[in-house]
């Protein structure tokens, strides 16, 4: 338990923050899960297509404000590119 006021504030912000972080997180990693299990499923080009663009779109907007590492971004973005660009060849 924070003693002063000042460290109770902080610790409102804090858990706040948390929630934030956690929420955004939790919202990609939908995003990606959606996306591999469409193409599990063998759904059709542009449904997985556009599951691919709005998880591409958040990785962007993730890794810019710095939720998660920039090269993580980059790396899940190759990773999603290349079970993308499979998909495609395959059909």
């Amino acid at each position: 338990m924070p003693l002063h006021k000042s460290a109770e504030k902080r610790l409102r912000q804090s858990e706040r923050r948390n929630a934030r972080n956690r929420s955004r997180k939790k919202e990609l990693k939908v995003l990606v899960k959606t996306m591999q299990k469409l193409i599990d499923t063998s759904a059709e080009k542009a449904v997985v297509e556009v599951a691919y663009r709005s998880a591409v779109q958040k990785l962007d907007r993730l890794g810019v404000k710095n939720y998660i590492h920039a090269n993580k971004a980059s790396r899940k973005k190759s990773q999603l590119t290349r079970l993308m660009n499979s998909y495609v060849k395959a059909d």
